[in-house]
């Protein structure tokens, strides 16, 4: 089985309103990153990049413009899932990624393929319990990781700093 970690950065939390604005990926086999297998794109939004979402991502409006389309970028990430045993795994990856990948799916008209999803902010809860943060940066600050390997709130950057986790 292989494991997909993914990470998506949008224009803001609603997938009903807001938009993909880049998508990255990296494969684990028998618990060991396969470097050689990544996959990131930008996305062109319909609308703008917001400054705010800048601040956050650091992705501008420049970034995304010669873009593919969300259409060619979710098709090119299913292509690189592909087996259909990998298994989804992406922090809070339940509750924002996977209703952006469907919802975005859906407004434009590709077909959703059911795949497993792990969502690593639940192992979070599970290991740690109730009383502490498990946001990403807790995670990272809980198992001494540090984003040098990118930068936090880039789609690269956060699936690395996942995979390490």
């Amino acid at each position: 089985m292989a494991l997909v970690i993914f990470d998506l950065e949008t224009t803001g939390f609603s997938p009903y309103s807001n938009e993909i604005i880049q998508i990255a990926a990296m494969k684990m086999r028998a618990g060991s990153l396969d470097e050689g297998t990544s996959f990131w794109t930008f996305v062109r939004p319909e609308g703008r990049v917001t400054w705010r979402i800048t601040e956050i991502t650091g992705i501008t409006q420049d970034h995304v413009r010669g873009a593919p389309s969300v259409t060619e970028a979710l098709l090119s990430f299913s292509r690189f899932v592909g087996e259909e045993d990998a298994t989804l795994v992406a922090h809070n990856g339940v509750r924002f990624d996977m209703p952006f990948i469907r919802e975005s799916c859906t407004r434009h008209g590709l077909p959703v393929r059911e795949v497993g999803v792990m969502d690593s902010l639940d192992l979070s809860r599970k290991i740690w319990g109730s009383g502490v943060g498990h946001s990403l940066d807790d995670v990272m600050g809980r198992l001494q990781l540090s984003p040098n390997d990118g930068r936090r709130h880039d789609a690269r950057g956060d699936v690395r700093i996942l995979a390490k986790a």
